[in-house]
């Protein structure tokens, strides 16, 4: 008698989960961006219902009438169940309805509109100046203190980055404004009329960012500087620039891109403190303004404002380092 063979049956490909590691990575972030969303906008709600006592009397103070004080609550849904105002927030937040502001009158939106384009132009170039100097100075700290070189050099570099890095920048916007507009003179100190009085604010926000992302452009050129293949583009003699920029720093700069990230999300909400050092007409002196005056729909518009930056910074930045080092991707997956 022959043996009858029970038929191997090949198992099925697991297309689902091994294909198109980019639609998971896609789908991954997406969810968690969704969920910070919506933890965000539930937190902003609940913002006004944790403080203490009633925000609209606090709002408009102890002399407003009683009638309008419970005309003002019925106007701001704020007399319907919690669950009710906590729909109609989203409704708002979705169609960009943010509220009206209890001192102005005005539509947060429309407050909103207004002073973000001054915070973005702040954060934006302060960041593009914190690149400028961080990068330069980062590889050229890098090559000099390759392979053990320059001990003195390398100690004045920590020392000076560690010490910037760590004043905040406010602080370094009220020096700034004693030396070149109380001493010196030669700079404005407040608003944003002319494009010289741009040059204070951005610096000292920019000034503590680049030097804690010069340190890590530093230690990675460091690390880059001792790899095989540059050793190779050494022995093809190659310039020097091109080894520098070609061949090192794209290698360089996945920590420092990663750090960039974390330091424009920084400087974005640095800016709330730079902007009232300044007297700025941006997010930043307008939600320390409407913190004084109790004036909460505009302060939960702009905090929803802050968050959705900083979040949206963040996913950009996890797809750029994806797109830039697809294995990173690969082993998150």
């Amino acid at each position: 008698m022959v043996a009858m063979q029970t038929p191997v049956v090949a198992p099925v490909p697991r297309v689902a989960r091994t294909a198109n590691p980019w639609a998971r990575f896609a789908v991954r972030r997406l969810g968690r961006l969704v969920v910070s969303l919506w933890v965000l906008v539930t937190a902003a709600f609940l913002m006004i219902h944790l403080i203490p006592g009633d925000p609209v009397r606090g709002a408009l103070g102890s002399t407003a009438t009683p009638e309008l004080v419970a005309s003002k609550r019925e106007s701001l849904g704020l007399n319907d169940p919690l669950w009710e105002q906590y729909l109609h927030y989203l409704k708002g937040v979705f169609t960009g309805d943010f509220g009206t502001s209890l001192i102005s009158q005005l539509s947060t939106a429309d407050i909103i509109s207004q002073r973000l384009p001054a915070t973005l132009w702040l954060a934006a170039l302060g960041f593009l100046l914190a690149l400028a100097i961080a990068v330069p100075v980062g590889i050229g700290a890098g090559v000099l203190t390759r392979r053990g070189h320059g001990r003195r050099t390398e100690l004045g570099f920590t020392t000076t980055s560690v010490v910037l890095g760590t004043i905040p920048d406010f602080m370094i916007g009220v020096a700034l404004v004693y030396v070149f507009g109380v001493q010196l003179a030669v700079l404005p100190v407040a608003g944003n009329a002319s494009p010289s009085a741009y040059v204070l604010p951005v610096v000292s926000l920019a000034i503590g960012p680049a030097a804690i992302l010069a340190r890590v452009i530093r230690v990675e050129m460091v690390t880059v500087l001792q790899q095989d293949f540059i050793r190779t583009a050494r022995a093809k003699r190659l310039p020097n620039a091109r080894v520098y920029l070609s061949h090192a720093l794209p290698n360089a700069l996945t920590a420092a891109l990663t750090l960039s990230g974390i330091l424009l999300s920084a400087m974005v909400a640095g800016t709330v403190l730079v902007e009232n050092v300044f007297a700025w007409p941006g997010l930043g002196s307008t939600i320390v303004s409407s913190i004084l005056n109790k004036d909460y729909p505009v302060v939960q518009g702009i905090i929803l404002m802050y968050g959705i930056g900083v979040l949206l910074i963040n996913t950009i930045v996890d797809v750029a380092l994806a797109l830039l080092d697809p294995r990173s991707m690969i082993r998150e997956a």
